[in-house]
């Protein structure tokens, strides 16, 4: 590599650098606050003299994250394992049937991502309470897999197209597979790539939803955690620390997740072009 090479090549280091330091800056500033007492006055800058988990334990009861983060974790897996299953195999026949329907249904799908999900929320609401579903977690994941729907089956028919060929599943079809013989055994196991991005983009947005939560599950029993947060936020405006402990445990399981999904969809991009 010339001397421009290796000068440009440290520029673009350096901006990527900082780039990535700007955007942890709230982390850092968020986990400093949680681990200092009520009493502690020093710049937010700094670490804590001290460790103390005082405001994560106190967090955990009084805010009662024990229920929400359950019901988040069934509400936000219900949602996803749904839209797995039904979103690839809808996907499958709009992507290999070049038919005129097929094309105008892919279409509709794709339309409907352009209307906002608020616009439905008065007659969904109207709709839920005549059928009784209010408060209930069976509607949050309903609501959920219907706003995404559109969005995994567009992303897992062009997957479809672009990635995987004919020839797999034409050669099981002589050899007398069944549709969904070959749909399972074939062209789902050359989906993780595209169902890692359906789960990192449908699983964050349904973890951190509240504006569905707010209306649908108004009992304090069924409440996710944004919603748990945000009435628990009101009531300890004064104690940062306390605030910090419960966004730091709210946002850690979606943390974890995504940064191994992130693994996992580098290594299901490099099996699924081998297999391909």
């Amino acid at each position: 590599m010339d001397r421009l090479g290796r000068k440009k090549k440290t520029i673009l280091t350096s901006i990527a650098l900082f780039i990535t330091l700007f955007h942890l800056i709230p982390f850092y500033i968020l986990l400093t606050t949680a681990f200092k007492t009520r009493g502690d006055f020093s710049s937010k800058w700094s670490l804590p003299d001290y460790l103390t988990f005082e405001n994560f334990v106190s967090a955990w009861e009084r805010a009662n994250l024990g229920t929400a983060l359950m019901n988040s974790v069934l509400i936000t897996s219900g949602a996803a394992i749904l839209l797995i299953f039904f979103g690839s195999m809808a996907a499958y026949p709009l992507a290999r049937r070049n038919t005129k329907l097929n094309k105008v249904v892919l279409l509709l799908f794709v339309s409907i991502m352009v209307i906002p999900p608020l616009a439905a929320l008065v007659p969904l609401y109207q709709m839920v309470v005549n059928i009784g579903m209010l408060n209930t977690r069976t509607i949050a994941i309903l609501n959920n897999f219907a706003a995404f729907i559109p969005l995994t089956i567009f992303l897992y028919a062009g997957f479809i197209k672009s990635t995987i060929p004919k020839e797999l599943e034409e050669a099981e079809k002589i050899d007398g597979c069944s549709t969904l013989g070959i749909f399972f055994q074939i062209v789902f196991p050359l989906l993780k790539p595209v169902t890692a991005s359906v789960l990192i983009i449908s699983c964050v947005f349904i973890w951190n939803d509240y504006q569905f939560a707010i209306f649908f599950l108004q009992n304090k029993e069924v409440h996710t955690l944004t919603v748990a947060l945000a009435s628990f936020f009101g009531q300890n405006q004064n104690n940062l620390g306390l605030v910090a402990a419960a966004a730091s445990m709210a946002m850690l399981p979606m943390t974890i997740l995504f940064l191994l999904l992130q693994k996992y969809f580098i290594a299901g991009l490099a099996s699924g072009s081998v297999k391909g």
